[in-house]
Formats: C-alpha cells, structure tokens, sequence
C-alpha cells in the first residue's frame, strides 16, 4: 500500500495504539479504555489513578511516539482463542475496562491487536477490531492537542477518565496546515469573542445553557430576524406565535412523553388534582393544532406556517457550549402541509430558500439525505413514496448528496443541509424532514379533488437551524468581524478635538434618525488610539473622522476596516453609500478614493 492509498481513519486508529502503548511506558500504573479514529484525528481514554496529565506531560509522550515509530514495530491482527481466559488475564492486569469491553464482545469473535519488534517480540497489545497498518513506517506527521475529562461510556454516573485528543496526517505538510487552522479556529472561538465583543453570556444564577442575548449580539439577530420574516411573507408562508408550555396531554398524543421524556422540562405540580405542564421542546403540535382549526380543501394547500418557536430540551451539563450547544433556543421553524402531488416542487422551494439564504453570508453547504431506519412508523409505501420524492427533488436540480441508509428519523426520512464556514469546517443547520407520525397521530386530513377525506403530506423545515447556534457559527465565520448590514455598530464617529464635538453630535444624531447603527466616540484619548479601538479591536466597519478641514468643507475622512484609510467623502456622499452597501447586505461597496 502506497502512501497516497493509506486511509486517514486506519492511519489514525494505528496511530491511537501507538499513543498508548506510549502512556503506558511512561505511566505504567495507566489503564486503557478505548481510542477510536474520529473526524480530523482520534482520542484515547485513560484512567491514570493519581496522576493528571498536563501539557508538558502531552510532550514527553508525543516524544516516547515518535521513538517507537523509529523502532518499525508491526501491528499483527491475533483472533483471541479462549476469550475467558484473555478477560482474566486482562483483570489480573488490572485492566477492567479492556476487559468489560471484551465480556460485551466475547461471542463476536473478538481479536487483539499486537504490537510487534523486528524480532517478532510482542511489545503491546490492544483489544481491537482494526484494521491497522502494517507497521509503524507509515506514521509520520503526529500531533497531541489536549487532554479533556471524559466519563467511562459517557455515563456520568462512572469514573472520569482522561481523554487525550491528538491528530495524525500523512504529511507534515498536511499535519502544519492543520494545525494553522486549529490556531485559526482557537482565535475565532465565538465564547472567546463573545467576551471580547461583549455578545452574549451564559451566567450561573441563570442555568447552564440559557443565553442572555446583549445588545451588540442582539442587533445581529435582529437583522437576520427581519430578513428571515420578509423572506418567509414573500415565499408564501403564514407567521405564527404558539405558547411557551402545554399540558402534558398534548405531549402525549404528540408522542413525546413515548419518545422523548428525558429530554423534556417538566413543571413541577402543586398537588394531585393539578394539571401537568411540559416546557415545549417542539412546536410541532403546536403548528397542527392551528391546521386544525379550520376545513382544508386541496385548494388551500399547500399551507406553509412558520414561526420563531423558541423551545427547551433537557442536555447534560458536560455537553453545553456557548451558543452551540444549549437547553434554551429559538427555532426558525416551519411547517408544510401539502398534498402528495406538490411535494416535489415544495422540496424544490425549500431548497432554493436554503441556497438563496447561504449565499448572502458566503456560505456553502454540503447534503445528506437520511433513509428509512430499522425502527420506523408509517406505511413503507409511503416511506418509498417519500425518500422518492426527496431524491426526485434534488435530481432535477443536478444536485450532489450523499445517501445515509437508515439514518432518517423514525417518522419519516430527511434532507440535511451541512453549511461550510470560512474555515471550512462543516455545521448541520438547515433540515427538511417528511413525517407520517404526527399526522395520523392528529388525524388531520384535507378534501381532496375526489371529495376524498385524506391526510395531508407534513414537511418539518428549519433554515438556520438554531438561532442560538447559527449566531455561534457566524461570529466564527466572520471572525467576529460582521460585515455591515449585520455589525452591530456599523459606524464610528471620532472627532479630533474637543472643538469638533457639537458637530460629530449632528451628524451621529443624523445617521441614527436614519436608522444606522452608529456611536460617537468624543473621549479624551487619542486620536489614533480611537482608530485602532474601533476598527481592531471592536471590529466597527467603517470610522468616520472629524476636524476642521471636513466640518469646513462638510466632508467626512473616513477609515475601513481591514483596507485603512480610505480617503475623503461628501457626508451625502459617504450616506448613500453606505446605505446601499447594507441595502444590499453587500461588502466593501463604499469605494477608496485614495
């Protein structure tokens, strides 16, 4: 096998054991759990009882690595011939999660995997599936990254293991070219420039999970909100508002409380004779019962209902992260209700809504379409019907998807739209999702042509997803820096002396009366230091500078961030501009003069 033909994911599993063995040479009192490829790297999980690694430790076994490398050690696959005695063997050692694992797996043909010297020595060995290289030659490029807790089995009710994250890449060209991205990422890390930009905060007394929305974030959101409700009323969709809680009986016929009980908020009853609540996680229900409360015919179809439903779900502490991962976001969610014969178009519609969308912030996006799972519910005509439909949808189109068998929910199949950010690392946001439970569950139908009760196809669609994790994708697409349409402050106004401050208060007063998200900044710091503050550090599109020579010429010098100094304009001049570079959610449309 050539280099160019190794597989990352092999690579990086051989490169785990090698990890390991490693740890071991250096903590021989460490016991082994397990230590999988995953997405751009692998882990392994360590239970290391007195001792907690650090970083200088991650450099001493990244050392003892790259010395076993060199020893050209050969992995050799070995078919465990009495499981019950290797599971012994594995607790005398005091290896009790190797040999937990291998009790759940003893009936599969288990194997181990050895690690051999050019003497046919074993050296080390790993309960493992594989596959594996042949030996140590092709592991060149290598990197450890962190070490984080991880729960034996993500039980929290288990010990805390020490998890170490590392990366292995077939060059060191490739490995470098990570690594810059990971620095890259670690800059645009949206919990670290929520701080700095003063964005949002997620604070103790609150819960973990429950953001609070500060006004530089919040102006963000509001203009994606108002393009989100304009695009909608154009597209044909109705905008709804539903409440916040609902009996549990609601739930109940919904399926939820069957399907989804751990993951939902309940409000805690005063007595017996009290009514149970559910803190809504869907809106779902919600959507239908409005369908419901009027006759539908084929000719009012399709009915596409939408609104900005915030929801909770239930998380595990350990899993909550800034605005990506939380217990309380708004969906910008919808609901199709057609006919059998409109599905493909509205698909269609849906997809050009995704597309139109993610080009206004320079996104692409990958799709996955999901199919029927093992465990579904429905009629699998339907199923076929509908998995159809989906692809016929995206065929027409000429578009590339990849096919994930069984993966769809178990109420119906999905198309997932994964969008790539300037780094291009991949998000889950939009999602159209067909569903046969909930309508028969609700037994809503519509008349059709025939005079024929029927039930109505049901699309779920989301387009950003979350607001709350959409928001956190884009603070680091854009590195914080927004661009003008979206930036929270789009303008700053920085006279030069304190002479020049009634007439930067007219036009600040001017540019808010128009609508501009603008701030004058009249303190008593330097000139250059006010620059540098705004277009740097709070990363304000445009600084607006006055002195003398503009005020007597009613002009404007006028700074940009990322391109200086970008000479001098006519207020109504700069004002146009301006406004139609938001207009058009364009970028850098204000031109340089110099």
């Amino acid at each position: 096998m050539s280099d160019n033909n190794v597989d990352l994911q092999v690579l990086r599993h051989s490169t785990s054991h090698i990890m390991a063995q490693a740890v071991q040479n250096l903590f021989p009192n460490a016991k082994l759990a397990i230590g999988p490829a995953i997405e751009n790297g692998f882990y392994y999980d360590f239970d290391i009882e007195g001792h907690t690694l650090t970083h200088e430790d991650l450099e001493k076994i990244e050392a003892e690595m790259k010395k076993l490398v060199k020893q050209d050690l050969r992995f050799e696959k070995y078919v465990i011939p009495d499981v019950e005695k290797q599971i012994a063997e594995f607790k005398s050692q005091g290896e009790i999660y190797k040999a937990e694992l291998l009790e759940e797996h003893k009936n599969d043909n288990p194997t181990l995997y050895l690690t051999k010297d050019r003497d046919g020595n074993v050296v080390f060995n790993d309960l493992c599936a594989g596959p594996h290289l042949e030996n140590t030659r092709k592991i060149k490029a290598f990197k450890l990254l962190k070490v984080a807790g991880a729960y034996w089995r993500g039980n929290e009710k288990n010990k805390m293991l020490q998890r170490v994250y590392a990366t292995a890449f077939l060059t060191k060209e490739d490995l470098e070219e990570h690594l810059r991205i990971l620095e890259e990422a670690q800059k645009r890390d949206h919990r670290k420039l929520g701080t700095q930009l003063d964005l949002f905060s997620v604070r103790e007394e609150i819960g973990g999970g429950l953001v609070l929305w500060h006004p530089n974030l919040y102006a963000v959101r509001e203009e994606i909100e108002n393009y989100w409700r304009t695009e909608h009323r154009k597209r044909g969709y109705v905008i709804v508002q539903t409440p916040q809680l609902a009996k549990s009986k609601l739930w109940e016929l919904s399926g939820h409380i069957d399907h989804y009980k751990e993951n939902m908020f309940f409000i805690q009853k005063e007595s017996d004779e009290d009514e149970q609540y559910i803190v809504k996680p869907m809106n779902c229900p919600f959507h239908i019962l409005i369908y419901q409360s009027q006759r539908h015919s084929y000719r009012s179809l399709p009915l596409r209902m939408a609104e900005l439903g915030t929801v909770y779900r239930r998380e595990k502490s350990g899993a909550l992260s800034g605005l990506t991962r939380v217990q309380g976001f708004t969906q910008d969610d919808a609901h199709v209700f057609c006919t059998p014969e409109q599905l493909v178009d509205e698909i269609n519609a849906i997809i050009d809504f995704v597309s139109d969308t993610m080009k206004i912030f320079d996104m692409e996006f990958e799709v996955e379409l999901s199919t029927r799972p093992e465990s579904y519910v429905g009629d699998i005509k339907n199923w076929e019907l509908a998995e159809a439909g989906l692809k016929e949808a995206m065929d027409k189109r000429g578009m590339k998807y990849e096919i994930n068998e069984g993966d769809g929910a178990f109420y119906g199949p999905k198309i997932d739209f994964k969008v790539k950010d300037a780094l291009g690392r991949t998000w889950q946001c939009a999602t159209i999702q067909l569903d046969f439970n909930l309508p028969e569950r609700f037994d809503i139908k519509y008349q059709d042509k025939d005079g024929q009760m029927k039930t109505p196809v049901m699309l779920h669609r989301v387009i950003f997803g979350s607001m709350e994790r959409f928001h956190g994708i884009l603070i680091e697409h854009y590195a914080g820096a927004f661009p003008t349409w979206l930036a929270p402050t789009q303008v700053c106004i920085v006279p030069i002396a304190e002479r020049h401050n009634e007439h930067a208060s007219k036009l600040y007063k001017k540019l808010r009366e128009l609508g501009l998200r603008v701030q004058l900044d009249d303190r008593s710091e330097s000139m250059n230091y006010k620059i540098r503050e705004a277009l740097q550090d709070k990363k304000i599109p445009y600084v607006v500078v006055m002195g003398d020579k503009e005020i007597e010429a009613n002009t404007v010098a006028l700074r940009a961030r990322g391109r200086g100094n970008i000479g001098v304009f006519a207020v109504e001049e700069f004002i146009c501009a301006l406004e139609q570079e938001i207009k058009t959610k364009g970028k850098d449309i204000v031109p340089s003069k110099q």
